[in-house]
């Protein structure tokens, strides 16, 4: 399989900080994630207005895929083939215990279906794909770690394919208050090598 991919750009969010590509674009360290994540979305320009409508799983991969394709200078209006391939531990936990516990309230029993919707991890990515009409494929993976070279293998894999242009992978946790979320673009032109040793170096930055 050819290996000579490359990582385009990466984004980062943990501890109320965002990173492009190793360099904070926001951070606001005083707030609980929810405040901290609609600022965000306002301070960087992000125009989607679906975005207040999510669960906090969706604003978190999304804001993080926002910042980095924007960074493409992407055209929105048109059809960009981009594959995506997500992972995380959680799942959709966080989502599923608050439409759990609208079905366990006996007294007031009223599932929401604006909460139900996004009962499955991957509704982030159908988020993403509407955005910057990304119609090609796309998987969310769950793994007890981040896992690099799942994501190398498979990325690699739909490039070798044909299958896509450029991969988007990354890790998006989101478990009550602990979260962390780390995207990058795999590319076919580059600079910067698309190996194990770089995919877990920027994980860590």
């Amino acid at each position: 399989m050819n290996s000579d991919y490359y990582i385009s750009s990466f984004c980062s969010i943990k501890n109320n900080t965002i990173s492009l590509n190793g360099s904070k674009v926001y951070s606001d360290e005083n707030i609980e994630f929810s405040e901290f994540i609609k600022a965000a979305y306002k301070s960087l320009n992000t125009n989607y207005a679906k975005f207040f409508k999510m669960d906090a799983l969706s604003k978190l991969a999304f804001l993080a895929a926002d910042v980095l394709l924007k960074n493409e200078n992407l055209n929105s209006e048109e059809e960009n083939d981009i594959a995506i391939v997500f992972s995380n531990k959680a799942s959709s936990l966080d989502t599923d215990r608050k439409h759990q516990k609208s079905i366990d309230n006996e007294e007031d029993y009223f599932p929401s279906p604006a909460v139900f919707v996004y009962t499955l991890p991957n509704i982030c990515i159908g988020e993403i794909s509407i955005k910057y009409k990304l119609f090609s494929e796309n998987s969310f993976f769950i793994f007890e770690n981040f896992n690099a070279q799942h994501l190398l293998d498979y990325s690699s894999s739909l490039l070798a394919t044909g299958k896509t242009d450029k991969v988007l992978c990354g890790w998006v946790e989101l478990d009550g208050d602990q979260y962390d979320a780390y995207l990058y673009l795999v590319t076919k032109t580059g600079t910067t090598t698309h190996n194990k040793k770089n995919i877990i170096k920027f994980y860590n930055t």
